[in-house]
């Protein structure tokens, strides 16, 4: 299920076989992709395709409040109609009363992505009502899923959902500094955007990439060592200056399946978010650079804007043992090994233009 959620990153038609899979694992007769930035880009199971283009053309889309909850949300998650409202409201909700309940459906587990480049995605799944809400129990298979779903659909997003025919093409249409690289390192292609990152990005013996960021560069090779162990899984790197400040944000995704048709016999997709600032980040920038878990995120929220570990595990009412263990967790994920240095990490990012 993972190595196809990956092929759909650059073969955006297998969406929709994907998001009938996503159904079936909850219950639900179809799912949907919505990406928007300066338009609005979607897909859908055939099960649900007819009824979301009533929903797009009719401009149910511009109206739904389901979809400004979702987007509203820092915690990253999925969410059902329960997390928002009592039944009293959503008998009265209009998008439910007059669209989805006429059309035998009702029930949802959506979630929404607040993408580094400035893509906002939405993810949902789509329950008949009469088969009642969306119990917890697959709201968490959706969310063991979700950091996967969020890195294909950074790529999709970029691709405006449309399918390229070439490793060439698809890197120039990712409009981020790119590459692709087999499973040494070795860069098989580079876009023209990687080129004005000569003090970031090198190229040593071989054509290796080379990162001056040592850190940053042992990470890179754990992480092409990483993409064959079952459950891993995509994962940032965050790029330092001779400051040690982050100047960017390296995010290495797998290549699976028939993305190969489009990148031949690569291995892994490095795609860089560039960021700047003098500000702490948002938790949900936080969140979407480093992978963090909401929990984390509060506690290197935290950190960054000065508090305690004994202040932050008083605020959220947890164990100091807890508060350690996912500090330790927000170390490795940012590729860190003190306190100190998460907080100048994450008090220097600020996403820069995308």
């Amino acid at each position: 299920m993972i190595d196809r959620i990956y092929e759909c990153s650059v073969v955006p038609e297998l969406w929709p076989s994907v998001l009938d899979d996503l159904a079936t694992l909850t219950e639900a007769r179809g799912g949907l992709l919505f990406s928007a930035r300066k338009a609005l880009y979607w897909t859908a199971s055939g099960a649900v395709r007819d009824v979301f283009d009533e929903y797009v053309a009719d401009g149910w889309f511009t109206r739904c409040s389901r979809r400004v909850c979702l987007m509203g949300q820092s915690q990253p998650s999925f969410f059902v109609e329960q997390d928002f409202w009592s039944e009293d409201e959503l008998d009265a909700d209009p998008i439910y009363r007059d669209f989805f309940r006429p059309r035998g459906l009702g029930w949802s587990a959506g979630t929404g992505l607040k993408i580094p480049t400035g893509d906002n995605i939405v993810f949902s799944v789509e329950r008949e009502f009469g088969r009642g809400p969306i119990e917890q129990t697959y709201v968490d298979r959706l969310n063991e899923l979700r950091p996967h779903l969020s890195r294909s659909a950074m790529v999709s997003a970029r691709l405006e959902l449309q399918r390229v025919q070439g490793a060439a093409e698809a890197l120039t249409a990712l409009r981020l500094p790119a590459l692709v690289a087999d499973s040494a390192g070795r860069v098989i292609e580079a876009n023209a955007l990687i080129e004005t990152l000569p003090e970031r990005i090198r190229f040593g013996a071989d054509n290796r990439l080379v990162l001056p960021d040592k850190r940053a560069n042992d990470q890179w090779l754990a992480a092409l060592a990483a993409i064959e162990t079952p459950g891993s899984e995509a994962c940032s790197i965050p790029l330092r200056d001779a400051h040690g400040r982050a100047s960017m944000v390296l995010h290495v995704m797998p290549i699976k399946r028939s993305a190969h048709d489009i990148f031949g016999q690569s291995y892994a997709l490095l795609m860089i978010t560039p960021v700047a600032g003098d500000r702490a980040p948002s938790a949900e920038i936080m969140q979407s650079l480093f992978d963090l878990t909401p929990q984390e995120a509060r506690v290197a929220g935290g950190l960054a804007t000065g508090r305690t570990l004994e202040e932050i595990a008083a605020a959220g009412d947890v164990a100091m043992t807890t508060v350690r263990s996912q500090l330790r967790r927000v170390l490795e994920k940012t590729g860190c090994t003190r306190q100190a240095e998460v907080v100048a990490l994450l008090s220097s990012v600020a996403i820069g233009p995308g």
